[in-house]
């Protein structure tokens, strides 16, 4: 079976979606209760819950893939499927933010919903919905969804603008409320600490939250965040082997490097750089060349925890995959206590992690439902477990389903396609029982970071120059002259003074810029950074976070230029080329 056909399964299996009509929320003062239409979302596991948090998480890592492997995607066929993916989770998120300082994070609690087995479609559990404010608030929580929000903006920025500035608006506003009114959320959703509870806190989404909103907005005050707080939040300073729904600290560092990687530090290079190394450190701990390395299972497997010890896998599977991209396309290695790791390594330990969960391990078993001749028979989820209401529309009762349907020791009358479930032990083993709910339950955030690795591992090499574009490094000089970028194929940029006059004590000077696409292939989907402009501009489009070609302009053939002109009083502007593709 190709990677096509598991990136099919991969998205199958996130197509549960939290299913009811309008939700009760109690209101935290007095006795009032509303009616808020908190439809769709996604259930985290193999309950009837609407965790938020993890909800939240579940989006990000699916936004992220397509950010990284959308065109490998598509060539599978799979990115829309991909993007509807998150659509249907970012659909919910914004009824779920229905005020700038109101954020609904949980819908049902687990413990009435875990002393009932029972269909989505036959619920009798409580529906109530809680929520953090300005009162009670919850900023892992918020930073989360922001994080959420904001990378699903750069989805949606192409293909459906007014959304992804809808998005990203939610964004902004829940950043906004993580950082203004801290706390971490379990403190105000008390009925979320037995089942997601923040032991990270909160520092960490606030980080992940300006990393995100950075690269979608390009705006200097989240990069500033990310730098001013590094320390303080412990960015820099946590060298993290760990990477999931609690602790993000790990993808912040890997973004960061991106940001270093790409150029656009701008004066803050000496802390991403600190980012960049803590990055090396999580992928050196997972390939066993750290100084603490994550331990492994017999049969080769990274091993955290017994209870769903594959969320963690697939996380630092993605991690170590688009790291190891951003090495190849600048050019670099990563540093291991006094050791060298190309990224070739990173890539071939991360492919070895999928192929032990599609069944390359000891027990010749598939951790993904539906693939391979062996895989897990009695998943401990309810959807799965329960006959279809549309084979049998009799009522399943609460605790009758645990008598009818639990306790059941065939195999699963609904076959959940895709989904990873929690997997082994530290000893690869894996019994394959409904009650097993540490080894058997699968969770959305087991299969998201999953959906960009195998699309990278789908396509091979193809199409990597699209992962980090090339970033120009203009640096002002002290008088203006010509300037020519120092710039890797296939795209160059040559700045040059064309002329120069003086008006009401000033000098002002008029700079050619030259873009020169030296690739074999055509250059469409431009976008270009330009900082440090203190004057009009010519000959290229604003979209508001950026520049594109001109209007009368949708490409650049191979071998061919484009000129625009500024004026200003200063030196050159700094321009660099942030996108691009390659047909």
């Amino acid at each position: 079976m190709t990677m096509g056909r598991l990136l099919v399964r991969a998205f199958s299996s996130l197509r549960l979606r939290g299913l009811g009509t309008f939700q009760r929320t109690r209101e935290s003062l007095g006795e009032l209760t509303l009616q808020v239409d908190l439809v769709g979302g996604y259930y985290d596991a193999g309950d009837n819950v609407k965790f938020g948090l993890p909800m939240a998480f579940t989006i990000t890592m699916m936004s992220w893939s397509i950010v990284e492997y959308g065109k490998q995607m598509s060539r599978s066929g799979e990115l829309k499927n991909a993007m509807e993916a998150v659509k249907w989770g970012t659909d919910y998120l914004i009824k779920a933010h229905p005020e700038p300082y109101v954020l609904y994070g949980e819908v049902g609690d687990g413990n009435s919903d875990h002393y009932c087995w029972q269909r989505p479609e036959d619920m009798t559990t409580s529906r109530q919905a809680y929520r953090i404010d300005q009162t009670t608030p919850g900023s892992d929580l918020a930073g989360e969804t922001a994080a959420a929000m904001a990378s699903a903006s750069i989805v949606f920025k192409h293909s459906d603008p007014a959304y992804s500035n809808q998005l990203l608006n939610h964004a902004k506003q829940l950043f906004e409320f993580a950082d203004k009114y801290r706390s971490k959320y379990d403190r105000s959703i008390t009925v979320a600490q037995d089942y997601y509870q923040s032991i990270s806190g909160y520092m960490d989404e606030l980080l992940w939250a300006a990393a995100w909103l950075y690269q979608a907005t390009d705006e200097n005050y989240y990069l500033d965040y990310l730098a001013n707080n590094a320390d303080e939040f412990g960015g820099t300073g946590w060298a993290i082997t760990e990477f999931g729904w609690d602790v993000k600290f790990a993808g912040v560092q890997v973004l960061a490097s991106k940001f270093l990687l790409q150029g656009k530090a701008a004066h803050h290079s000496s802390v991403l750089e600190r980012y960049k190394q803590k990055a090396e450190n999580f992928m050196c701990s997972c390939i066993g060349k750290g100084v603490r390395n994550v331990q492994r299972t017999p049969g080769g497997l990274l091993f955290w925890q017994r209870w769903n010890n594959l969320q963690f896998v697939t996380s630092s599977a993605f991690l170590l995959t688009v790291y190891s991209d951003y090495l190849t396309s600048s050019g670099q290695k990563a540093q291991c206590a006094n050791r060298i790791a190309p990224p070739s390594e990173l890539l071939s330990f991360a492919k070895s992690q999928v192929d032990y969960i599609l069944g390359d391990n000891p027990r010749a078993t598939s951790y993904m439902v539906g693939y391979g001749r062996t895989y897990p028979q009695q998943v401990h989820h309810r959807g799965s477990s329960i006959v279809s209401i549309k084979a049998n529309p009799s009522f399943v009762s609460c605790r009758g389903g645990y008598q009818t349907w639990f306790s059941r020791k065939a195999s699963d009358p609904n076959l959940l396609d895709g989904a990873i479930v929690g997997g082994p032990d530290a000893y690869d083993d894996f019994a394959d029982e409904r009650h097993n709910y540490e080894q058997t339950e699968p969770a959305t955030y087991n299969n998201a970071p999953l959906l960009g690795v195998l699309a990278r591992l789908n396509v091979g090499n193809a199409g990597l120059n699209q992962l980090l574009p090339v970033m120009i490094n203009t640096k002002p000089v002290n008088s203006p002259a010509p300037s020519v970028a120092k710039v890797s194929p296939p795209l160059s940029i040559t700045q040059t003074v064309t002329t120069s006059w003086n008006a009401n004590g000033k000098t002002y000077y008029r700079y050619s810029t030259i873009l020169t696409n030296k690739a074999s292939k055509t250059v469409k989907n431009l976008k270009i950074s330009i900082s440090k402009l203190y004057g009009p501009l010519w000959g290229l489009r604003n979209s508001g976070n950026g520049y594109e070609f001109p209007a009368w302009i949708d490409s650049l053939p191979a071998g061919k230029s484009f000129e625009f002109v500024y004026i200003h009083s200063a030196s050159p502007a700094e321009i660099w080329v942030s996108e691009y593709t390659l047909v």
